[in-house]
């Protein structure tokens, strides 16, 4: 197979294997190459890397397409080009080295290596314990989308009842996350409990729909209000993110009006119409660049008894 170069940022990123196909064609979606894969990641870094900046990344590779081995990859390898940043972050017992993707290059680079998909971290490399990120991610029981969008619904009307700011992505999978910016005041420990007292309010409200129960056996056909990847050095899929799945979906921002569309499903934007949606800019205005604090909303939460 042939090597391909490709001009991004910096530096002209050689991919090899450039042919091999890591989405085959499927239900009526062509295959997507390596190529592909990195053309895709070079055009829409202007929109993915704001939310990529400064962030430790986990990388999941498939280094022979989807139907393939995957691999969950925390630690940068030592090929990888010095260009690339990263960053050593203490982990029980020792650290880990992360990538930070800050530049189109990067991006160009690791679908290069079969990246599919980047899991960010929910604070920044120079504050980890200070997310300026807290993410719900709303997990179905089954394939029915309904559920979800009602249930991101119900919970958008939460945050705002705490005046909190929030903006929901479709997870390119089977679900829906909603993301509220912080002022990276509060330690990890202290957003997880309070993202967990969230969803404990909400599944209060709605315990027939809802629940926190980590255990799949446990949840019958409700469906799961997620917060455990508010904990330090967890990860929840990065915006504009391709998933390893039929397709090529992408993890793509919507607007909150987007909820009320009966036909939003989490896999409606994929690699070939993704850059289109994100010139649309769906996040503008609900994600301010000065994060909220967590303070006026414990108060707000406690009031509601």
């Amino acid at each position: 197979m042939s090597t391909l170069t490709v001009e991004a940022g910096r530096h002209a990123v050689r991919v090899a294997r450039a042919e091999k196909v890591l989405f085959p064609a499927r239900r009526g979606a062509a295959e997507v190459t390596k190529a592909d894969l990195a053309a895709y990641y070079r055009d829409i870094a202007p929109y993915a890397l704001p939310q990529l900046k400064d962030r430790p990344l986990m990388l999941e590779i498939h280094p022979d397409g989807i139907d393939g081995q995957r691999f969950m990859q925390k630690n940068v390898p030592g090929h990888y080009p010095d260009w690339i940043k990263r960053v050593q972050l203490p982990k029980e017992g020792g650290t880990v080295t992360h990538v930070l993707a800050d530049s189109p290059d990067t991006l160009v680079y690791l679908a290069g290596q079969g990246c599919t998909t980047l899991h960010r971290w929910q604070s920044r490399a120079d504050r980890p314990r200070q997310p300026d990120r807290m993410v719900f991610d709303l997990d179905p029981a089954g394939d029915a989308f309904a559920p979800v969008r009602r249930a991101a619904q119900w919970l958008g009307e939460l945050l705002d009842e705490l005046a909190l700011p929030w903006a929901p992505m479709t997870s390119g999978s089977r679900g829906l996350h909603l993301t509220v910016p912080l002022d990276r005041r509060a330690d990890v420990d202290e957003v997880r409990d309070f993202a967990r007292e969230v969803a404990d309010t909400l599944v209060a409200r709605h315990p027939g729909e809802l629940t926190t129960e980590p255990r799949k056996s446990a949840r019958g056909r409700r469906l799961f209000v997620d917060v455990l990847r508010n904990g330090y050095a967890q990860t929840a899929v990065a915006p504009w993110s391709v998933r390893a799945l039929p397709g090529a979906p992408v993890a793509a921002p919507i607007t909150r009006d987007a909820l009320d569309d009966p036909g939003l499903s989490p896999r409606r934007w994929t690699v070939e119409n993704a850059l289109d949606h994100a010139r649309n800019d769906p996040w503008d205005g609900l994600l301010p660049s000065r994060g909220h604090s967590l303070g006026p909303a414990a108060k707000r939460l406690r009031a509601l008894g």
